[in-house]
Protein backbone atom coordinates (compact mmCIF):
# COMPACT_ATOMS: atom_id res chain seq x y z
CA UNK A 1 0.00 0.00 0.00
CA UNK A 2 1.75 3.90 -1.02
CA UNK A 3 1.20 6.02 2.24
CA UNK A 4 -0.10 9.62 1.17
CA UNK A 5 2.82 12.16 1.92
CA UNK A 6 2.10 14.33 4.73
CA UNK A 7 0.23 17.48 4.90
CA UNK A 8 3.79 19.62 5.11
CA UNK A 9 5.93 17.40 2.50
CA UNK A 10 2.65 18.30 -0.14
CA UNK A 11 2.39 21.64 0.42
CA UNK A 12 6.58 21.87 0.23
CA UNK A 13 6.68 20.25 -3.13
CA UNK A 14 3.62 22.50 -4.33
CA UNK A 15 5.57 25.77 -3.07
CA UNK A 16 8.32 24.42 -4.31
CA UNK A 17 6.64 24.17 -8.22
CA UNK A 18 5.46 27.81 -8.04
CA UNK A 19 7.53 29.73 -10.11
CA UNK A 20 9.54 32.43 -8.29
CA UNK A 21 8.10 35.79 -7.62
CA UNK A 22 10.43 38.30 -8.99
CA UNK A 23 11.01 40.16 -5.76
CA UNK A 24 12.44 36.69 -4.48
CA UNK A 25 15.19 36.79 -6.95
CA UNK A 26 18.79 37.50 -6.59
CA UNK A 27 18.73 39.12 -9.65
CA UNK A 28 16.47 40.82 -12.15
CA UNK A 29 15.35 38.17 -14.82
CA UNK A 30 13.44 39.80 -18.11
CA UNK A 31 11.84 36.62 -20.13
CA UNK A 32 11.43 35.73 -23.34
CA UNK A 33 12.47 38.96 -24.45
CA UNK A 34 12.15 39.34 -28.45
CA UNK A 35 15.19 40.40 -29.68
CA UNK A 36 15.06 41.89 -33.88
CA UNK A 37 17.26 40.41 -36.70
CA UNK A 38 18.46 41.97 -39.89
CA UNK A 39 15.63 40.01 -41.82
CA UNK A 40 13.06 41.46 -38.83
CA UNK A 41 12.74 38.25 -37.47
CA UNK A 42 12.34 38.05 -33.59
CA UNK A 43 14.56 35.35 -31.16
CA UNK A 44 12.69 34.62 -27.70
CA UNK A 45 15.52 35.42 -25.06
CA UNK A 46 16.06 35.17 -21.54
CA UNK A 47 18.14 38.15 -19.66
CA UNK A 48 19.14 37.92 -16.04
CA UNK A 49 21.06 40.41 -14.84
CA UNK A 50 22.66 42.56 -11.24
CA UNK A 51 20.04 44.30 -9.06
CA UNK A 52 21.94 47.63 -9.93
CA UNK A 53 21.92 50.12 -13.10
CA UNK A 54 25.26 49.80 -13.33
CA UNK A 55 26.96 48.57 -16.92
CA UNK A 56 28.49 44.98 -16.89
CA UNK A 57 29.67 42.24 -18.84
CA UNK A 58 27.70 39.47 -20.62
CA UNK A 59 27.72 35.62 -21.30
CA UNK A 60 25.78 34.43 -24.28
CA UNK A 61 24.46 31.69 -24.97
CA UNK A 62 22.49 30.58 -28.11
CA UNK A 63 20.80 27.03 -28.32
CA UNK A 64 18.23 24.62 -29.75
CA UNK A 65 17.63 22.69 -26.64
CA UNK A 66 15.55 25.43 -24.49
CA UNK A 67 16.41 28.17 -22.06
CA UNK A 68 17.13 27.86 -18.67
CA UNK A 69 14.55 29.83 -16.32
CA UNK A 70 14.52 31.55 -13.42
CA UNK A 71 16.11 28.96 -11.10
CA UNK A 72 19.18 28.45 -13.13
CA UNK A 73 22.20 28.02 -11.11
CA UNK A 74 24.26 29.41 -13.44
CA UNK A 75 22.50 32.81 -13.87
CA UNK A 76 22.45 33.02 -9.51
CA UNK A 77 26.67 32.66 -10.02
CA UNK A 78 27.09 34.94 -12.89
CA UNK A 79 24.57 37.79 -11.16
CA UNK A 80 26.48 37.42 -8.43
CA UNK A 81 29.80 37.95 -9.77
CA UNK A 82 28.70 41.69 -11.54
CA UNK A 83 27.81 39.81 -15.33
CA UNK A 84 24.50 39.88 -17.20
CA UNK A 85 23.94 36.35 -18.48
CA UNK A 86 21.76 36.41 -21.60
CA UNK A 87 20.23 33.11 -23.06
CA UNK A 88 18.70 32.46 -26.76
CA UNK A 89 16.14 30.22 -28.68
CA UNK A 90 18.07 29.88 -32.18
CA UNK A 91 15.58 30.58 -35.06
CA UNK A 92 13.09 28.30 -34.99
CA UNK A 93 13.07 27.07 -31.99
CA UNK A 94 11.46 27.04 -28.54
CA UNK A 95 9.23 30.53 -28.42
CA UNK A 96 11.55 32.04 -31.51
CA UNK A 97 10.49 33.07 -34.50
CA UNK A 98 11.67 31.95 -38.59
CA UNK A 99 11.78 28.50 -39.88
CA UNK A 100 14.01 25.88 -38.00
CA UNK A 101 17.03 24.66 -40.49
CA UNK A 102 19.99 23.55 -38.36
CA UNK A 103 23.04 25.78 -39.29
CA UNK A 104 21.51 28.07 -41.83
CA UNK A 105 21.39 31.16 -40.02
CA UNK A 106 23.37 30.98 -36.67
CA UNK A 107 26.37 32.78 -38.16
CA UNK A 108 24.62 35.95 -38.94
CA UNK A 109 21.82 35.69 -35.65
CA UNK A 110 24.32 35.42 -33.30
CA UNK A 111 26.35 38.47 -34.73
CA UNK A 112 22.96 40.14 -34.53
CA UNK A 113 22.19 39.07 -31.00
CA UNK A 114 25.84 40.17 -30.09
CA UNK A 115 25.29 43.70 -31.55
CA UNK A 116 22.08 44.04 -29.63
CA UNK A 117 23.81 43.42 -26.47
CA UNK A 118 26.44 45.84 -26.69
CA UNK A 119 23.83 48.18 -27.11
CA UNK A 120 21.55 47.71 -23.53
CA UNK A 121 21.75 49.61 -21.19
CA UNK A 122 22.64 47.65 -18.98
CA UNK A 123 26.15 46.22 -21.22
CA UNK A 124 29.61 47.39 -21.02
CA UNK A 125 30.18 46.91 -24.51
CA UNK A 126 31.73 43.56 -24.31
CA UNK A 127 30.08 40.09 -23.93
CA UNK A 128 31.96 36.15 -24.06
CA UNK A 129 30.09 32.82 -25.24
CA UNK A 130 29.71 29.44 -24.49
CA UNK A 131 28.03 26.35 -23.79
CA UNK A 132 28.40 23.05 -25.89
CA UNK A 133 27.72 20.92 -29.05
CA UNK A 134 25.59 22.94 -31.39
CA UNK A 135 25.81 25.44 -28.72
CA UNK A 136 29.20 24.90 -29.20
CA UNK A 137 28.82 25.68 -33.03
CA UNK A 138 26.80 28.36 -32.64
CA UNK A 139 29.72 30.66 -30.75
CA UNK A 140 32.19 29.46 -34.00
CA UNK A 141 29.79 30.25 -36.51
CA UNK A 142 29.91 34.03 -35.78
CA UNK A 143 33.73 33.98 -34.58
CA UNK A 144 34.56 34.76 -38.35
CA UNK A 145 34.54 38.30 -38.35
CA UNK A 146 32.54 38.69 -35.31
CA UNK A 147 31.10 41.30 -33.70
CA UNK A 148 33.46 44.22 -32.10
CA UNK A 149 31.67 43.58 -28.67
CA UNK A 150 32.51 39.53 -28.58
CA UNK A 151 35.87 39.53 -26.56
CA UNK A 152 36.01 35.95 -26.20
CA UNK A 153 34.78 32.08 -26.13
CA UNK A 154 34.44 28.70 -24.94
CA UNK A 155 33.15 26.43 -26.80
CA UNK A 156 32.66 22.74 -25.71
CA UNK A 157 32.65 19.71 -28.38
CA UNK A 158 32.49 22.37 -30.98
CA UNK A 159 32.63 22.20 -34.59
CA UNK A 160 32.72 24.86 -37.61
CA UNK A 161 32.51 23.97 -41.14
CA UNK A 162 29.64 21.55 -41.33
CA UNK A 163 30.41 19.60 -44.58
CA UNK A 164 33.54 18.35 -43.09
CA UNK A 165 33.31 18.35 -39.02
CA UNK A 166 30.01 17.02 -39.04
CA UNK A 167 27.84 16.00 -42.19
CA UNK A 168 30.67 14.14 -43.97
CA UNK A 169 33.79 12.32 -43.19
CA UNK A 170 36.41 11.05 -45.68
CA UNK A 171 33.00 11.60 -47.77
CA UNK A 172 31.21 8.97 -45.81
CA UNK A 173 27.18 10.26 -44.75
CA UNK A 174 27.53 10.22 -40.86
CA UNK A 175 24.02 8.43 -40.61
CA UNK A 176 22.97 7.93 -36.91
CA UNK A 177 24.56 11.97 -35.88
CA UNK A 178 22.79 12.95 -38.77
CA UNK A 179 19.29 11.67 -39.11
CA UNK A 180 19.43 10.54 -35.47
CA UNK A 181 19.86 14.13 -34.08
CA UNK A 182 18.43 15.28 -37.02
CA UNK A 183 15.34 13.82 -36.57
CA UNK A 184 14.93 14.47 -33.23
CA UNK A 185 15.23 18.23 -33.24
CA UNK A 186 12.71 17.89 -36.31
CA UNK A 187 10.02 16.93 -34.08
CA UNK A 188 10.37 13.27 -34.63
CA UNK A 189 11.89 11.52 -31.77
CA UNK A 190 12.26 7.89 -32.43
CA UNK A 191 12.82 4.90 -29.69
CA UNK A 192 15.84 3.23 -30.29
CA UNK A 193 13.93 0.69 -31.75
CA UNK A 194 11.90 2.65 -34.27
CA UNK A 195 15.07 4.61 -35.19
CA UNK A 196 17.50 1.90 -35.54
CA UNK A 197 14.51 0.52 -38.48
CA UNK A 198 14.54 4.07 -39.45
CA UNK A 199 18.10 3.69 -40.46
CA UNK A 200 17.36 1.45 -42.83
CA UNK A 201 15.26 3.42 -45.18
CA UNK A 202 16.20 3.05 -48.91
CA UNK A 203 16.70 5.34 -50.64
CA UNK A 204 18.34 7.72 -48.44
CA UNK A 205 17.17 11.14 -50.38
CA UNK A 206 13.95 10.11 -49.06
CA UNK A 207 14.88 9.49 -45.57
CA UNK A 208 12.55 12.79 -44.46
CA UNK A 209 9.81 11.54 -46.08
CA UNK A 210 8.99 8.55 -43.49
CA UNK A 211 8.00 10.82 -40.32
CA UNK A 212 4.41 11.86 -39.74
CA UNK A 213 5.12 15.29 -40.58
CA UNK A 214 8.49 15.30 -43.31
CA UNK A 215 11.56 17.01 -42.28
CA UNK A 216 12.87 18.67 -45.65
CA UNK A 217 16.30 18.88 -44.15
CA UNK A 218 17.01 15.63 -43.92
CA UNK A 219 16.64 15.23 -47.49
CA UNK A 220 18.86 18.24 -48.46
CA UNK A 221 21.69 16.92 -46.72
CA UNK A 222 21.73 13.72 -48.54
CA UNK A 223 21.11 15.72 -51.94
CA UNK A 224 23.93 17.98 -51.01
CA UNK A 225 27.02 14.81 -50.77
CA UNK A 226 30.32 17.45 -51.58
CA UNK A 227 31.09 20.23 -50.37
CA UNK A 228 28.41 22.44 -52.63
CA UNK A 229 27.39 26.03 -51.94
CA UNK A 230 24.86 24.51 -49.46
CA UNK A 231 27.32 23.74 -46.95
CA UNK A 232 29.05 27.15 -47.62
CA UNK A 233 26.25 29.42 -46.27
CA UNK A 234 26.49 26.59 -43.34
CA UNK A 235 30.16 26.71 -42.04
CA UNK A 236 33.06 29.32 -41.06
CA UNK A 237 34.86 28.34 -44.77
CA UNK A 238 38.03 28.14 -43.04
CA UNK A 239 37.82 31.94 -42.39
CA UNK A 240 39.62 31.09 -39.29
CA UNK A 241 42.21 34.55 -40.19
CA UNK A 242 39.12 36.65 -39.44
CA UNK A 243 38.81 35.01 -35.82
CA UNK A 244 39.92 37.86 -33.43
CA UNK A 245 38.91 36.61 -30.22
CA UNK A 246 40.82 34.39 -27.70
CA UNK A 247 38.65 30.76 -27.73
CA UNK A 248 39.24 28.32 -25.16
CA UNK A 249 38.16 25.05 -26.93
CA UNK A 250 37.00 21.97 -24.53
CA UNK A 251 36.89 18.54 -25.74
CA UNK A 252 37.34 14.51 -25.59
CA UNK A 253 39.62 12.25 -27.71
CA UNK A 254 36.11 9.86 -27.84
CA UNK A 255 34.35 13.01 -28.92
CA UNK A 256 32.85 13.06 -32.68
CA UNK A 257 34.26 16.16 -32.89
CA UNK A 258 38.09 15.77 -31.38
CA UNK A 259 39.61 16.35 -34.07
CA UNK A 260 38.23 19.77 -35.33
CA UNK A 261 38.46 20.80 -31.68
CA UNK A 262 41.80 20.50 -32.25
CA UNK A 263 42.30 21.84 -35.54
CA UNK A 264 40.14 25.23 -34.82
CA UNK A 265 42.76 26.35 -32.33
CA UNK A 266 45.47 25.22 -34.89
CA UNK A 267 43.96 26.92 -37.58
CA UNK A 268 43.31 30.59 -35.60
CA UNK A 269 46.99 30.29 -34.13
CA UNK A 270 48.47 29.82 -37.48
CA UNK A 271 46.76 32.32 -39.87
CA UNK A 272 44.60 34.72 -37.48
CA UNK A 273 45.25 38.29 -38.28
CA UNK A 274 45.12 39.33 -34.82
CA UNK A 275 47.95 38.51 -32.78
CA UNK A 276 46.09 38.72 -29.11
CA UNK A 277 43.52 35.82 -30.71
CA UNK A 278 47.03 33.81 -32.16
CA UNK A 279 48.55 33.45 -28.63
CA UNK A 280 45.44 33.17 -26.90
CA UNK A 281 43.78 29.83 -27.98
CA UNK A 282 44.03 27.14 -26.00
CA UNK A 283 42.80 23.73 -25.55
CA UNK A 284 42.28 20.72 -23.26
CA UNK A 285 41.20 17.43 -24.52
CA UNK A 286 40.07 14.87 -22.04
CA UNK A 287 39.52 10.72 -22.35
CA UNK A 288 35.88 11.51 -22.61
CA UNK A 289 33.04 11.60 -25.13
CA UNK A 290 30.61 13.51 -26.25
CA UNK A 291 30.05 15.01 -22.19
CA UNK A 292 33.06 16.28 -20.78
CA UNK A 293 34.27 16.39 -17.29
CA UNK A 294 33.55 12.84 -16.31
CA UNK A 295 35.69 9.75 -14.99
CA UNK A 296 34.11 6.63 -16.43
CA UNK A 297 33.84 6.72 -20.69
CA UNK A 298 32.52 3.77 -22.20
CA UNK A 299 34.34 0.59 -20.58
CA UNK A 300 36.72 2.29 -19.35
CA UNK A 301 37.25 3.95 -15.99
CA UNK A 302 40.11 6.80 -15.88
CA UNK A 303 40.76 7.27 -12.81
CA UNK A 304 40.02 10.38 -10.26
CA UNK A 305 42.10 12.94 -12.21
CA UNK A 306 40.16 12.33 -15.08
CA UNK A 307 37.14 14.77 -14.16
CA UNK A 308 38.08 18.07 -14.44
CA UNK A 309 35.36 21.22 -12.91
CA UNK A 310 34.99 22.82 -16.47
CA UNK A 311 32.11 25.51 -15.23
CA UNK A 312 35.06 26.32 -12.98
CA UNK A 313 37.56 26.82 -15.82
CA UNK A 314 34.94 28.74 -17.93
CA UNK A 315 34.20 30.94 -14.99
CA UNK A 316 37.99 31.53 -14.76
CA UNK A 317 38.44 32.26 -18.31
CA UNK A 318 35.59 35.04 -18.67
CA UNK A 319 37.20 36.79 -15.36
CA UNK A 320 40.16 37.01 -16.99
CA UNK A 321 39.12 38.29 -20.32
CA UNK A 322 36.18 40.33 -19.52
CA UNK A 323 36.79 41.37 -15.75
CA UNK A 324 40.18 41.82 -15.96
CA UNK A 325 40.65 39.09 -13.43
CA UNK A 326 43.93 37.24 -12.36
CA UNK A 327 42.25 34.37 -12.16
CA UNK A 328 45.36 32.45 -13.64
CA UNK A 329 44.40 31.62 -17.10
CA UNK A 330 47.41 33.45 -18.30
CA UNK A 331 49.68 30.56 -16.78
CA UNK A 332 47.59 27.68 -18.76
CA UNK A 333 49.46 25.68 -20.94
CA UNK A 334 48.15 26.22 -24.88
CA UNK A 335 47.36 22.74 -25.07
CA UNK A 336 45.95 20.45 -21.65
CA UNK A 337 46.03 16.80 -22.70
CA UNK A 338 45.05 13.51 -21.17
CA UNK A 339 47.28 11.23 -22.10
CA UNK A 340 45.24 7.88 -21.52
CA UNK A 341 46.81 4.54 -20.51
CA UNK A 342 48.98 6.24 -17.93
CA UNK A 343 45.96 8.21 -17.03
CA UNK A 344 47.64 11.77 -16.18
CA UNK A 345 46.70 15.59 -17.84
CA UNK A 346 50.10 17.09 -19.41
CA UNK A 347 50.75 20.21 -20.64
CA UNK A 348 51.96 20.80 -24.21
CA UNK A 349 52.99 23.93 -26.33
CA UNK A 350 51.75 22.36 -29.88
CA UNK A 351 50.44 20.01 -31.90
CA UNK A 352 51.24 17.99 -33.27
CA UNK A 353 54.32 17.60 -30.83
CA UNK A 354 57.74 18.54 -31.98
CA UNK A 355 59.11 15.66 -30.56
CA UNK A 356 56.97 13.26 -32.17
CA UNK A 357 58.53 10.12 -34.48
CA UNK A 358 56.39 9.29 -37.19
CA UNK A 359 56.26 5.47 -37.16
CA UNK A 360 55.13 3.34 -40.10
CA UNK A 361 53.68 0.19 -38.99
CA UNK A 362 52.99 -2.22 -41.68
CA UNK A 363 50.44 -4.47 -42.62
CA UNK A 364 51.75 -7.90 -42.87
CA UNK A 365 50.51 -11.25 -43.51
CA UNK A 366 49.97 -14.79 -45.40
CA UNK A 367 46.86 -14.02 -46.71
CA UNK A 368 44.46 -14.80 -44.06
CA UNK A 369 44.03 -11.83 -41.94
CA UNK A 370 40.17 -12.39 -41.14
CA UNK A 371 39.46 -12.01 -37.50
CA UNK A 372 41.63 -11.74 -34.72
CA UNK A 373 42.43 -15.57 -34.98
CA UNK A 374 44.29 -14.64 -38.38
CA UNK A 375 47.54 -14.40 -39.46
CA UNK A 376 47.66 -10.55 -39.66
CA UNK A 377 50.34 -8.77 -38.16
CA UNK A 378 51.91 -5.66 -37.96
CA UNK A 379 55.26 -4.98 -38.66
CA UNK A 380 57.84 -1.91 -38.74
CA UNK A 381 59.58 -3.64 -41.34
CA UNK A 382 57.53 -3.79 -44.69
CA UNK A 383 57.37 -6.72 -46.84
CA UNK A 384 58.88 -7.66 -49.80
CA UNK A 385 57.28 -8.24 -53.33
CA UNK A 386 56.02 -11.97 -52.94
CA UNK A 387 53.75 -11.65 -49.74
CA UNK A 388 50.34 -12.32 -50.18
CA UNK A 389 47.19 -10.30 -50.29
CA UNK A 390 44.05 -10.31 -47.87
CA UNK A 391 40.58 -10.35 -49.19
CA UNK A 392 37.11 -10.10 -47.39
CA UNK A 393 33.57 -9.60 -48.68
CA UNK A 394 31.44 -6.39 -48.06
CA UNK A 395 27.83 -6.91 -48.00
CA UNK A 396 26.17 -4.01 -47.03
CA UNK A 397 23.08 -6.20 -46.03
CA UNK A 398 25.08 -7.34 -42.88
CA UNK A 399 27.68 -3.99 -42.29
CA UNK A 400 30.07 -4.30 -39.43
CA UNK A 401 28.37 -2.48 -36.46
CA UNK A 402 29.27 0.47 -34.68
CA UNK A 403 30.85 -0.33 -31.08
CA UNK A 404 32.39 2.54 -29.24
CA UNK A 405 34.09 5.29 -30.52
CA UNK A 406 33.59 8.71 -31.63
CA UNK A 407 30.06 8.54 -31.99
CA UNK A 408 26.73 9.52 -30.70
CA UNK A 409 24.91 6.13 -30.80
CA UNK A 410 23.51 5.71 -27.00
CA UNK A 411 25.55 4.70 -24.57
CA UNK A 412 28.28 3.16 -26.67
CA UNK A 413 30.34 5.82 -27.41
CA UNK A 414 33.88 5.75 -26.01
CA UNK A 415 36.27 2.81 -25.39
CA UNK A 416 34.84 -0.56 -25.89
CA UNK A 417 36.07 -4.17 -26.10
CA UNK A 418 36.23 -4.95 -30.20
CA UNK A 419 36.80 -8.53 -29.12
CA UNK A 420 32.89 -9.75 -30.95
CA UNK A 421 33.46 -7.24 -34.08
CA UNK A 422 37.07 -9.21 -34.44
CA UNK A 423 35.30 -12.99 -34.77
CA UNK A 424 33.61 -11.22 -38.35
CA UNK A 425 35.56 -12.41 -41.61
CA UNK A 426 34.66 -9.24 -42.50
CA UNK A 427 37.17 -7.58 -40.24
CA UNK A 428 41.10 -7.93 -40.98
CA UNK A 429 43.20 -7.76 -37.63
CA UNK A 430 46.85 -7.13 -38.08
CA UNK A 431 48.40 -7.37 -34.51
CA UNK A 432 51.87 -6.33 -33.34
CA UNK A 433 53.71 -8.54 -30.78
CA UNK A 434 53.59 -7.35 -27.02
CA UNK A 435 55.58 -4.26 -25.93
CA UNK A 436 58.52 -4.39 -23.99
CA UNK A 437 58.13 -1.00 -23.03
CA UNK A 438 55.31 1.56 -22.39
CA UNK A 439 54.57 3.17 -26.05
CA UNK A 440 52.96 6.10 -26.07
CA UNK A 441 50.97 7.31 -29.17
CA UNK A 442 49.96 11.11 -29.14
CA UNK A 443 48.37 12.99 -32.22
CA UNK A 444 46.89 12.59 -35.34
CA UNK A 445 46.77 8.91 -36.93
CA UNK A 446 46.60 8.35 -40.70
CA UNK A 447 46.43 5.28 -42.94
CA UNK A 448 47.90 4.18 -46.28
CA UNK A 449 45.72 1.59 -47.69
CA UNK A 450 46.78 0.06 -50.81
CA UNK A 451 43.15 -1.72 -51.79
CA UNK A 452 41.11 -3.25 -54.78
CA UNK A 453 37.68 -3.69 -54.66
CA UNK A 454 35.44 -5.22 -57.80
CA UNK A 455 32.60 -2.32 -57.27
CA UNK A 456 32.32 1.07 -58.49
CA UNK A 457 31.99 2.64 -55.82
CA UNK A 458 33.20 1.03 -51.94
CA UNK A 459 34.21 2.47 -48.16
CA UNK A 460 37.23 1.11 -46.70
CA UNK A 461 37.56 1.52 -42.66
CA UNK A 462 40.56 1.96 -40.14
CA UNK A 463 40.58 1.42 -36.72
CA UNK A 464 43.34 1.89 -33.97
CA UNK A 465 42.96 -0.63 -30.90
CA UNK A 466 44.92 -1.29 -27.86
CA UNK A 467 44.88 -5.11 -26.82
CA UNK A 468 45.25 -5.80 -23.34
CA UNK A 469 46.82 -8.75 -21.43
CA UNK A 470 43.70 -10.01 -21.15
CA UNK A 471 42.82 -10.24 -24.81
CA UNK A 472 40.01 -6.84 -24.31
CA UNK A 473 40.75 -5.07 -27.08
CA UNK A 474 39.79 -1.18 -26.83
CA UNK A 475 39.41 0.89 -29.39
CA UNK A 476 41.24 4.45 -29.83
CA UNK A 477 40.55 5.97 -33.51
CA UNK A 478 38.86 5.16 -36.25
CA UNK A 479 38.58 6.46 -40.08
CA UNK A 480 36.78 6.12 -42.66
CA UNK A 481 37.04 6.95 -46.96
CA UNK A 482 34.33 6.37 -49.78
CA UNK A 483 36.28 5.40 -52.63
CA UNK A 484 34.46 7.75 -54.96
CA UNK A 485 36.59 10.54 -52.75
CA UNK A 486 40.36 8.66 -52.54
CA UNK A 487 41.39 12.24 -54.47
CA UNK A 488 40.21 14.63 -52.28
CA UNK A 489 36.89 15.62 -51.06
CA UNK A 490 36.59 17.95 -54.52
CA UNK A 491 37.27 15.35 -56.77
CA UNK A 492 35.07 12.62 -57.06
CA UNK A 493 35.90 9.54 -59.28
CA UNK A 494 34.76 5.96 -59.55
CA UNK A 495 36.76 3.51 -59.08
CA UNK A 496 37.98 0.56 -61.90
CA UNK A 497 37.02 -2.66 -60.88
CA UNK A 498 40.04 -4.33 -59.98
CA UNK A 499 42.83 -1.64 -60.06
CA UNK A 500 44.58 -1.12 -57.22
CA UNK A 501 44.83 2.22 -55.53
CA UNK A 502 45.95 3.93 -52.37
CA UNK A 503 43.19 4.99 -50.09
CA UNK A 504 44.80 7.72 -47.37
CA UNK A 505 42.35 7.23 -44.64
CA UNK A 506 42.44 9.64 -41.94
CA UNK A 507 41.65 8.30 -38.27
CA UNK A 508 41.58 11.14 -36.04
CA UNK A 509 43.65 12.01 -32.89
CA UNK A 510 44.71 10.35 -29.80
CA UNK A 511 47.03 9.90 -26.33
CA UNK A 512 47.16 7.10 -25.25
CA UNK A 513 50.50 5.08 -23.64
CA UNK A 514 50.72 1.40 -24.48
CA UNK A 515 51.54 -0.34 -21.23
CA UNK A 516 54.70 -2.87 -20.93
CA UNK A 517 52.70 -6.03 -22.26
CA UNK A 518 50.37 -4.30 -24.23
CA UNK A 519 50.03 -5.22 -27.97
CA UNK A 520 49.17 -2.26 -31.22
CA UNK A 521 46.06 -3.58 -33.32
CA UNK A 522 44.97 -2.19 -37.05
CA UNK A 523 41.26 -3.41 -37.93
CA UNK A 524 40.55 -2.63 -41.74
CA UNK A 525 36.54 -3.51 -42.80
CA UNK A 526 34.12 -1.27 -45.41
CA UNK A 527 31.65 -0.37 -43.10
CA UNK A 528 30.84 1.17 -39.33
CA UNK A 529 26.92 1.35 -39.39
CA UNK A 530 24.97 3.09 -38.05
CA UNK A 531 27.64 5.48 -37.77
CA UNK A 532 28.06 6.01 -40.82
CA UNK A 533 25.58 5.02 -44.00
CA UNK A 534 26.35 1.47 -45.85
CA UNK A 535 28.13 2.05 -49.44
CA UNK A 536 25.55 0.52 -51.79
CA UNK A 537 28.73 0.02 -53.79
CA UNK A 538 26.73 0.54 -56.95
CA UNK A 539 28.61 4.04 -58.59
CA UNK A 540 25.37 5.27 -58.57
CA UNK A 541 24.19 9.08 -57.43
CA UNK A 542 24.79 8.73 -53.45
CA UNK A 543 21.41 8.50 -51.68
CA UNK A 544 19.47 6.94 -55.11
CA UNK A 545 20.24 3.24 -54.20
CA UNK A 546 17.30 0.78 -53.34
CA UNK A 547 19.71 -2.50 -53.92
CA UNK A 548 22.21 -3.36 -51.71
CA UNK A 549 25.32 -5.29 -53.61
CA UNK A 550 28.40 -7.05 -52.08
CA UNK A 551 31.83 -6.68 -53.14
CA UNK A 552 35.31 -8.18 -53.02
CA UNK A 553 38.04 -6.26 -51.19
CA UNK A 554 41.42 -7.20 -52.11
CA UNK A 555 44.50 -5.54 -49.29
CA UNK A 556 47.46 -5.56 -50.54
CA UNK A 557 50.83 -6.03 -48.67
CA UNK A 558 53.89 -5.88 -50.57
CA UNK A 559 56.24 -3.92 -52.67
CA UNK A 560 55.14 -0.63 -54.02
CA UNK A 561 51.24 -1.40 -52.45
CA UNK A 562 52.69 -2.00 -48.77
CA UNK A 563 49.84 -0.45 -46.81
CA UNK A 564 50.66 1.34 -43.31
CA UNK A 565 49.33 2.96 -40.51
CA UNK A 566 51.66 6.31 -39.82
CA UNK A 567 51.63 6.75 -35.61
CA UNK A 568 53.18 9.89 -33.76
CA UNK A 569 55.06 7.89 -31.38
CA UNK A 570 56.18 9.98 -28.44
CA UNK A 571 59.52 9.43 -26.67
CA UNK A 572 59.18 8.45 -23.40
Amino acid sequence: MVRPLPLLALLALWASLLPLCAADLPFVFEADVLVPMRDGTLLATHVFRPKNEKRHPAVLMRSPYGKPDEKSKDARRYTAAGYVMVVQDCRGRGKSQGAWDPFAHDGQDGFDTQEWIGRQPWSDGTLGTFGGSYVGWTQWASAAGASRHLKCMVPVVPFADVYEDIAYQGGAFQLALMMGWGSAVGGAALSPEKLKEAYTHLPLKTFGNQFPKPIGYLNDWVEHSKPDSYWARRGIQHRYEEVTVPALNIGGWYDIFAKTTIDQVDQVRARSKDRLARRNQFVIMGPWAHGVGVQKVGQIDFGTNAPLKIDELQFQWFEYWLRGQQSGVEDWPAYQLFVMGENQWRAENEWPLKRTRWTSYYLRGSGRANTAAGDGTLSEEAAGDSEPSDTFVYDPSNPVATEGGNNLVGASAGPMDQSEIEKRNDVLVYTGPALAQDTEITGPVRMELHAATTALDTDFTAKLVDVHPDGKAFNLCDGILRGRFHQGLHKEELLQPGKTYAFPIELGVTSNVFKKGHRIRLEISSSNYPRFDRNPNSGLPFGTDTLLKPANQTIHHAGPHASRVILPIIPR
